[in-house]
């Protein structure tokens, strides 16, 4: 499936299975080859960043804010074609939206971190300005905001 119909069926779906199929898909496309730890910690930062927004009325919303996550960078021509890594990203997606609903002591991977990126290909400028959290797989994981 292109990450074009798939962004467009998750505007079509209820909430929470909208915001778990942006979430599965950012998963998929930034960590499908990383260990299941580093793509709960990226699922964290997201959720971090969507509780943190005040205006943001869905968590697809914070994932498609353009140039921050996989699902604006990535061509909406891609195509989804390992079916075993999305079943992972889903299930892992669901998970970490279960748990950061409960609110109070979240166990977290990744205290604190708000933004990630792939270590081993870019050093984005922000990365000077913030406190390294973690290094899970090829991700570096950084606490921007006070």
């Amino acid at each position: 499936m292109k990450l074009a119909t798939l962004l467009m069926i998750a505007g079509w779906l209820p909430q929470p299975i909208a915001d778990q199929t942006c979430l599965a898909a950012t998963l998929y496309l930034e960590a499908r080859d990383q260990p299941i730890l580093g793509q709960v910690a990226i699922a964290e930062v997201a959720l971090r960043r969507r509780s943190a927004r005040k205006r943001a009325d869905d968590l697809c919303t914070v994932l498609t804010e353009p140039k921050q996550f996989a699902l604006t960078i990535v061509s909406p021509r891609y195509r989804l074609r390992n079916p075993g890594a999305w079943n992972r990203a889903w299930q892992i997606a669901g998970s970490a939206m279960s748990r950061w609903a409960q609110g109070g002591e979240r166990y977290a991977v990744v205290p604190a971190a708000d933004h990630f990126y792939a270590y081993q290909r870019v050093t984005p400028s922000w990365a000077a300005h913030g406190e390294r959290v973690a290094l899970i797989g090829d991700h570096a994981f950084y606490r921007l905001s006070p």
